[in-house]
């Protein structure tokens, strides 16, 4: 561990079995071996939170890329959809405005032939109601 070898660590048993005392060596020892095993824990959990960040930063890192591109595409496709959304903004073409025109001028040209026809045919109603009605007297 630390270089010691088995006489070393003999000579350190004896020394604290003088100082400390045949009785409390054993509660020592206990108290020694809860406190080496609590180091070893903090010390694992410490090495897992480091493993922990560097982990979290792995994940973070194609977030931030994927975000970065987001914004790259969304600055590439905004001029894209401009000019896009320009030609529907463009008034209708001319061709297309006298097609409309010639579509409603047809349209009013029957109403008013569909007017006059059924003028006609009052008028004919009426003649034949006047007709007939000279004929029974």
């Amino acid at each position: 561990m630390f270089g010691l070898g088995m006489p070393e660590i003999l000579l350190i048993l004896a020394i604290a079995l003088m100082v400390i005392g045949p009785k409390k060596l054993p509660d020592l020892a206990k108290s020694l071996g809860r406190a080496l095993g609590e180091f070893k824990r903090a010390a694992q959990d410490f090495k897992n939170s480091i493993d922990l960040d560097t982990t979290v930063k792995e994940f973070n890192e194609p977030v931030k890329n994927i975000k970065e591109i987001k914004t790259d595409i969304k600055n590439f496709s905004d001029p894209l959809n401009n000019a896009i959304k320009e030609p529907t903004q463009i008034k209708e073409p001319v061709q297309a405005k006298e097609t409309l025109y010639n579509q409603e001028a047809v349209k009013k040209e029957e109403e008013t032939e569909n007017k006059t026809i059924e003028e006609k045919k009052t008028k004919l109603d009426k003649n034949d109601d006047l007709q007939s009605s000279n004929v029974h007297k």
